[in-house]
């Protein structure tokens, strides 16, 4: 056990120095959700439900949201306002009756354990308690929050038991039992002999969970019949920027589609690099390798080369003609005066 709280009881002039541990544990067989094709751990994420966005933890601010519909949220200012309980004593506030406690108010069970000086002041405390049939009702700071708490004796140890406030305790409204019932003298004979056969000492030793145990029961007999599996290994933490998570997702997916994805290159060191090897890439990668949005590219480029080259031949063929219309034309008055000098 490991303590997880230290102060001290302080009672009167009396302060006893002790240890918290938690007097409960949850044995409970607990499930992973799995995805049932390949065992893969089922991971839930944190979106919004306005914008529909993954949200980090440090994107999300405390809310309440009032009668009227209105938000109201609260910063770590605003929070730091909020009067904390930070002290590690437990004050006692008065010893009440064992009877007057209401077992609907208990909550959390804990240990306290003495330190070695203080075993003989514990020890008065405890046998006080037990002499006098009652329970020391005390407050207490726990994760920063005060709460109301019980000291009770439970064999040779004090239990701190916290209790929920009063106004956490629901009223039973239901109709039904305001409803007036004839109990016969009769019934009534009947159900307290019933009563009495089924009487006898508690004894939690003698209670088992029997759900637990056949779960337990269940799992072992499939792990030696050959229904386990080995359990696969998380997917790494991909810290990478949106278009390296990008290209992942394209080169898992035509993995998925039965196709093979091109092999990894190293990261250019500038864009001339990267153009240079994105060309060697496309030339030496046969037709029939290439991702489809590869070719879908290159097809898209050429078709944009011939529509460009369309645009340009008559604009050329008319600079052509016309230059050639010039020339002609220069030329016609060299052979005039050549004719006339002959």
């Amino acid at each position: 056990m490991r303590a997880i709280w230290n102060g001290a009881v302080s009672f009167g002039l009396v302060n006893v120095p002790v240890r918290l541990y938690a007097a409960t544990t949850n044995h409970d067989i607990r499930f992973h959700q799995v995805h049932e094709r390949d065992g893969g751990r089922i991971r839930q994420k944190r979106t919004c439900s306005v914008c529909g966005e993954e949200v980090q933890y440090s994107e999300i601010a405390k809310g309440y949201e009032t009668d009227d519909g209105q938000l109201i949220m609260l910063d770590d200012d605003d929070l730091s306002t909020l009067p904390v309980a930070t002290g590690h004593e437990i004050d006692v506030v008065q010893f009440v009756p064992s009877d007057q406690i209401d077992a609907l108010l208990l909550d959390k069970s804990y240990y306290l354990e003495p330190e070695n000086k203080a075993v003989k002041p514990y020890a008065l405390l405890r046998e006080a308690l037990r002499e006098t049939d009652r329970m020391a009702v005390v407050k207490v700071a726990l994760r920063q929050r005060e709460t109301l708490a019980l000291l009770r004796v439970r064999d040779e140890a004090i239990v701190l038991q916290t209790m929920l406030w009063p106004d956490e305790v629901r009223e039973p409204e239901f109709e039904t039992l305001r409803t007036e019932v004839d109990l016969r003298p009769q019934e009534m004979q009947m159900a307290s002999s019933l009563v009495e056969s089924l009487s006898g000492d508690f004894e939690s030793d003698q209670f088992e969970d029997e759900y637990r145990q056949a779960v337990v029961e269940l799992i072992e007999y499939k792990r030696e019949h050959g229904g386990g599996r080995p359990a696969p290994e998380p997917a790494a933490a991909d810290d990478g920027d949106d278009m390296t998570d990008l290209l992942t997702a394209l080169r898992r997916s035509v993995e998925a589609a039965g196709g093979k994805a091109p092999a990894e290159e190293p990261a250019a060191a500038s864009d001339q690099g990267a153009t240079a090897t994105a060309t060697e890439t496309e030339t030496e990668t046969p037709a029939e390798e290439k991702p489809k949005r590869a070719r879908s590219r290159t097809k898209k480029t050429e078709e944009k080369t011939e529509e460009k080259l369309e645009e340009e031949t008559p604009k050329r063929t008319r600079r052509s003609s016309s230059k050639k219309k010039d020339e002609d034309e220069e030329a016609a008055p060299a052979k005039g005066r050549r004719s006339r000098s002959a």
